[in-house]
């Protein structure tokens, strides 16, 4: 009896192994698909893991991010609590849930979830970042810089952040310390044509308009069609009262 008992549970644990082994799998198959941009395929193997073991919690998450890729946007959320109510410390899935709130344009849960996210990892430059540009949504100028510090304090070089805290401080008024900020991003990427406007910005609330010209100009070196900088050329070439060059911008816009 007791010999047969014992076949019995090796039976039970080989099957169990094989089972959580197929579910890993299907958990990695879907997670390959992922990668390839095949959502809807990545999708159907993340249900089958957790159709075969509910308490997966990775694919219930790896569920949410292929739904929220195919924009379902409802049903991603609900993948995401699913795996949070198995474990409610896990920063990607309410990263997963900020990011599908934020598509949807609803920043106050969107703000709420990548809050708890940047709690629970609070090593991730992205999440200081994405809390910082949710809260300037909000018109939370003050509060995004802090996020923006966070941000910066694990990377300096971060230049997403040094670009968005020269934002905020320029709608807080402080131009001269944003434009020192636009002038660290153009440092580590020459290219980054926005930087040139939010400069050019900043020069001329300060009543530098040759100077913001330049930075206008720069921006046109990248993309000579840029509205932005064609219309901040435009304004300064005003104010410098070089009406005729400004009205030869106008009528090419």
């Amino acid at each position: 009896m007791l010999k047969i008992l014992g076949i019995l549970v090796s039976i039970f644990l080989l099957s169990a192994i094989c089972v959580a082994e197929e579910t890993a799998y299907f958990d990695w198959r879907g997670s390959q698909l992922y990668t390839a941009k095949n959502y809807t395929d990545a999708l159907a193997y993340f249900d089958k893991a957790v159709s075969q073991e509910p308490g997966y919690i990775d694919a219930w998450i790896h569920k949410g991010d292929s739904e929220r890729a195919i924009k379902n946007y409802t049903g991603s959320i609900q993948s995401y609590n699913t795996a949070l109510q198995i474990n409610n410390e896990k920063a990607a899935a309410w990263s997963g849930i900020s990011e599908a709130y934020l598509a949807m344009k609803n920043y106050d849960n969107a703000s709420i979830a990548a809050a708890r996210a940047t709690e629970l990892d609070n090593k991730s430059k992205t999440y200081w970042h994405r809390e910082g540009n949710l809260l300037q949504m909000k018109g939370m100028y003050k509060e995004s810089i802090t996020k923006y510090d966070g941000a910066l304090a694990l990377d300096p070089l971060y230049k997403d952040a040094l670009y968005k805290k020269g934002v905020s401080l320029m709608v807080l008024g402080s131009y001269a310390d944003a434009g020192k900020l636009f002038d660290q991003t153009l440092a580590i990427d020459p290219k980054f044509k926005q930087a040139y406007i939010t400069k050019g910005m900043a020069l001329e609330a300060n009543g530098k308009y040759a100077d913001a010209q330049k930075a206008y100009d720069k921006a046109l070196e990248i993309d000579p069609a840029y509205t932005q900088a064609l219309t901040g050329r435009m304004h300064v070439l005003l104010a410098l009262k070089k009406p005729q060059e400004a009205m030869e911008i106008f009528v090419k816009m």
